[in-house]
């Protein structure tokens, strides 16, 4: 419903609906936004399930910020 949003950190387990879902209902309306799957697993299964479901990247939790930031780096410029 915002289409206006640039990001989404979006957790593998939601209340409401799955991550792969959720991701495949965004991109129905906007292709450009980046969408980030977090989870506290890394397991290449996931990250597969993720990219193909339409996710730009995969992180896992404990969130690391320094790996956050070197991430969104790669779709985003920051001023220093």
């Amino acid at each position: 419903q915002h289409a206006d949003l640039d990001l989404v950190l979006m957790d593998i387990k939601m209340p409401e609906r799955n991550v792969l879902e959720a991701t495949r209902a965004i991109r129905a309306f906007n292709e450009q936004v980046v969408i980030i799957m977090q989870t506290a697993f890394d397991i290449d299964e996931y990250k597969q399930l993720a990219a193909n479901a339409g996710c730009n990247d995969y992180i896992t939790k404990p969130v690391d910020g320094a790996r956050l930031k070197t991430l969104l780096s790669t779709f985003f410029k920051f001023e220093k």
